[in-house]
């Protein structure tokens, strides 16, 4: 099954609400973790990682706590899911690695490739600005029709 993982849906979560509900934009870890119920020290973590890539801030003090690294509508879902969990891959080989031993027989790799290529290009496509807007949510889509 080909899905996100669930630190990948707590920061989209937190990235969302950081977004569009936090006030000033600016939320702790914890306020976040208690609206959406998930383990806090999991939510720091992963927010520690988004700080590192860039598309969080963090602040400390009294009104500290995490706001968008940069706007909304230039922080894709590539990004995000890249920094929480590396570059997306469907299949175990890839492009740059060393060849399997069926490297040279195999007959799903580069139709596996394009599928990864397609979603890879609708995440880079879609910003978090429009995660938010209830009226894009109904033109993301992705065709998944692979011709080889």
């Amino acid at each position: 099954m080909l899905r996100l993982s669930k630190k990948t849906d707590y920061g989209l979560l937190a990235l969302n609400f950081l977004a569009s509900e936090a006030p000033a934009g600016v939320a702790s870890a914890r306020v976040i973790a208690e609206k959406y119920e998930i383990p806090v020290e999991l939510l720091a973590k992963v927010m520690q990682q988004m700080a590192r890539s860039g598309l969080v801030a963090a602040s400390k003090g009294a009104h500290g706590g995490y706001k968008l690294g940069r706007a909304a509508n230039t922080i894709t879902l590539a990004d995000i899911v890249e920094s929480i969990d590396g570059p997306l891959a469907i299949t175990a080989c890839g492009r740059n690695d060393d060849p399997c031993d069926q490297y040279g027989s195999c007959t799903v790799r580069d139709p596996l490739w394009k599928v990864k290529d397609r979603i890879l290009s609708v995440l880079q496509t879609t910003t978090l600005a429009e995660m938010g807007d209830k009226e894009v949510d109904k033109d993301i889509h992705v065709p998944l029709t692979v011709r080889v």
